[in-house]
């Protein structure tokens, strides 16, 4: 059993302030239903829990005036079901709702959701180099050790972002729904306040795949602010896993969709379950814009959505699989209510 002490904080700026006191070794946690499942595989060993479910104010939904604005610690499950979010921009509701069970989504936070770490199966089930005494390498648990899903089992991995030392996938859903509306975080750290687009919270592998978000250690998310646009209403989440429910993506898409007609004016679309990190998919959204939206620009839209795209061993097929769910997304979101 590896020891750790615990406290809770009243506000951010007591998180913060606690996170420095602690110094290495210090977690925020919250719902828990990433942090507790990556001590019990002895991936994470904090020394000190910093519990910042205490906070008031944070669950805050808010979705007047020109931005919808989501505490850092409202639940998914709370989220989901807002009569805005599920009216005006169902691509967010389709993100939430479409992730885990009803149980997790009840304990996990939008803020915490952001930092999910990859289910990668080297990572998760034991992998980690000879110093932690397994016998797979893996450069996340045990960086210089190699990846051993390179030429391995990769049936899950990434197509898009990998390196020569990391082809883990980034798990999320709502991140991905988030980068397509180019949503932002509020943030708190020892520096003071700043704002970072949530596209720029998440690093590429390289050569130090260990690294995988780009806050200060001592940082922490208190808000999720989504600006308005009127491609929300016509928006959605497609994703396609192994089963109906409580499973990752294999493949997914949030598309939203300003129409003229059936022109495309702008299109937004982000890719998940094969990159590792939520993809925004430029190439896609040039190819459709000023195009009629038919089944074959869409289908147009979703191979140059795969544009670079790199396959292993055994995950060639998601590839294509990808670019039918772009696709199909794109039709989806096409039939919703105009704005």
């Amino acid at each position: 059993m590896r020891r750790f002490t615990y406290a809770r904080a009243a506000s951010p700026q007591a998180a913060v302030a606690a996170f420095t006191a602690a110094g290495t070794g210090a977690r925020y946690i919250a719902g828990g239903t990433t942090l507790y499942d990556l001590m019990k595989l002895d991936i994470e060993r904090p020394a000190h829990l910093i519990d910042v479910t205490a906070m008031d104010g944070l669950d805050r939904i808010e979705t007047g005036g020109d931005r919808l604005r989501f505490g850092a610690l409202a639940p998914m499950s709370a989220v989901a079901v807002d009569r805005t979010v599920l009216r005006d921009y169902p691509v967010l509701a389709d993100s939430l709702s479409k992730a885990a069970s009803q149980q997790l989504r009840n304990m996990a936070t939008v803020g915490g959701n952001l930092f999910q770490r990859t289910r990668c199966l080297y990572f998760r089930n034991g992998a980690g180099g000879t110093s932690a005494g397994t016998t797979y390498p893996c450069n996340k648990r045990a960086p210089g050790s190699g990846c051993a899903a390179i030429g391995g089992l990769d049936r899950g991995q990434a197509v898009l972002g990998a390196s020569a030392d990391c082809t883990a996938v980034s798990p999320g859903d709502w991140p991905v729904a988030l980068v397509a509306l180019d949503a932002y975080v509020e943030v708190l750290g020892s520096q003071g306040t700043r704002s970072l687009p949530v596209a720029q919270l998440y690093r590429l592998p390289g050569s130090t795949p260990q690294l995988e978000f780009t806050l200060a250690p001592d940082e922490i998310v208190t808000a999720i602010v989504v600006p308005k646009t009127r491609a929300g209403r016509r928006s959605a989440y497609h994703k396609i896993r192994d089963r109906e429910s409580y499973a990752f993506a294999l493949a997914s898409a949030a598309v939203a969709l300003e129409m003229e007609g059936d022109v495309v004016a702008q299109a937004r679309i982000a890719l998940g379950g094969i990159a590792t990190k939520p993809w925004r998919a430029t190439a896609a959204e040039n190819a459709l814009a000023g195009q009629r939206l038919t089944r074959q620009s869409a289908a147009t839209a979703g191979h140059a959505a795969l544009t670079g795209a790199v396959a292993g061993k055994h995950n060639r097929f998601k590839i294509d699989l990808a670019a039918r769910v772009v696709a199909d997304a794109l039709m989806i979101a096409a039939e919703r209510t105009k704005a």
